[in-house]
């Protein structure tokens, strides 16, 4: 049983799945996930599209939601015991699933670990407890959970394999009536409901003054899948209405020269891919002033988390404004020194990630788990 709660998420369920079935043919995996997950080849017991959120308030929203989709998979797991349970992130969800698997007996695998080094570092001995092991992604975590008496692996960030352009620029713009000659803002506003709801309004007021200062500039927004075209309305009614690209976000940060990305695993692919960022985030006024205190690091923005220090700006909460945004994006269109000094930046970054095959390292330890649990437990 896996369970995944954002976009990001279920595009590593997804590959997952499918490397589970390819090392261990005849395998099931059936959870929580979306339609990366279910065309991967697992079973949806619980769709988690209408269960994500970020900030401490806004989860209120969806709270009679997750206690449904909770005590849906628990009862599949109680009739049909898994051999092992895979989280991945989505931990204010997991943690609460993951109870329930270790009193059914279910080995716990945690992929794609919660951001304990960044807040509420006081989740580590949450997870001490639940987990029998953490397959972490970033090289600096490991250390983290070995301290805390967690076995864990790093096995490299997912995305080294799954962030792939499949179009170069001269051929992907055209193909949006759009000139590779002219600069690119790649817009990427988020996954979740309440990204794009804050921040597609601020994006939008940005676009006139950046094509002020960069006439020839043109824009693409990366839609997320699944989301209602009405939070995108600030930006598809704007005068400056950018192109429209819809689950494909790799080829939209290729083909761009700066990406204005939401804080998250779009800032992983944009330095992925080597390519320019302002990262930008905005939650409700109480959640920030309640998560404030929980917060362990001095950046958000996890490309500069990666490169240990703030090679790309961040604009969080009061520091993001449509002026601050605009100008941001305008040093790295106009000024070759500053654009050239934050591609190698990203370089390093990509390099820090580790090698690719994260995901058959993580199958491999999973199919691992469940085959030592097959072993000594008769399944119903």
């Amino acid at each position: 049983m896996v369970s995944c709660g954002e976009a990001s998420g279920d595009l590593y369920a997804a590959a997952l799945a499918a490397e589970l079935e390819r090392i261990d043919p005849g395998s099931r995996v059936v959870g929580l996930g979306g339609e990366r997950f279910r065309a991967a080849g697992a079973s949806l017991l619980a769709d988690y599209r209408r269960l994500t959120v970020t900030g401490l308030t806004e989860a209120l929203a969806v709270l009679p939601r997750s206690l449904v989709a909770y005590r849906h998979l628990v009862r599949a797991a109680r009739r049909n015991r898994p051999n092992v349970f895979v989280a991945i992130d989505f931990p204010d969800f997991n943690f609460r699933l993951a109870g329930a698997m270790r009193r059914l007996g279910v080995p716990v695998v945690y992929y794609v670990c919660p951001q304990v080094w960044a807040w509420r570092r006081s989740r580590l001995r949450t997870l001490e407890r639940l987990v029998d092991r953490a397959l972490v992604i970033f090289p600096f975590e490991e250390a983290i959970y070995r301290e805390q008496g967690i076995p864990v692996t790093f096995v490299g960030h997912p995305l080294l394999d799954l962030a792939r352009a499949t179009s170069p620029r001269a051929d992907f713009l055209p193909g949006l009536r759009l000139d590779p000659s002219n600069p690119t803002v790649a817009l990427m506003p988020g996954s979740r409901p309440n990204e794009v709801r804050s921040l597609a309004p601020v994006i939008a007021q940005a676009l006139p003054l950046i094509a002020a200062q960069v006439p020839r500039a043109q824009f693409v927004l990366a839609r997320a899948p699944g989301l209602s075209s009405d939070l995108f309305a600030p930006l598809l009614d704007a005068p400056l209405a950018p192109a429209v690209v819809v689950s494909d976000a790799d080829n939209v940060i290729a083909a761009s020269d700066v990406v204005l990305a939401c804080s998250g695993t779009a800032t992983v692919q944009a330095a992925i891919h080597e390519r320019p960022m302002v990262i930008m985030y905005r939650v409700s006024p109480l959640t920030y002033r309640l998560g404030k205190p929980f917060v362990h690091v001095d950046t958000y923005g996890m490309a500069n988390l990666v490169a240990g220090e703030r090679v790309v700006p961040e604009l969080i909460q009061d520091d993001l404004s449509a002026e601050r945004l605009a100008s941001e994006a305008v040093r790295f269109l106009s000024d070759p020194l500053v654009h050239g000094r934050a591609v190698a930046a990203m370089r390093q970054v990509r390099q820090r990630l580790g090698e690719p095959g994260a995901t058959a390292r993580a199958a491999r330890l999973i199919a691992e788990t469940a085959r030592r649990d097959g072993q000594h437990v008769t399944r119903p």
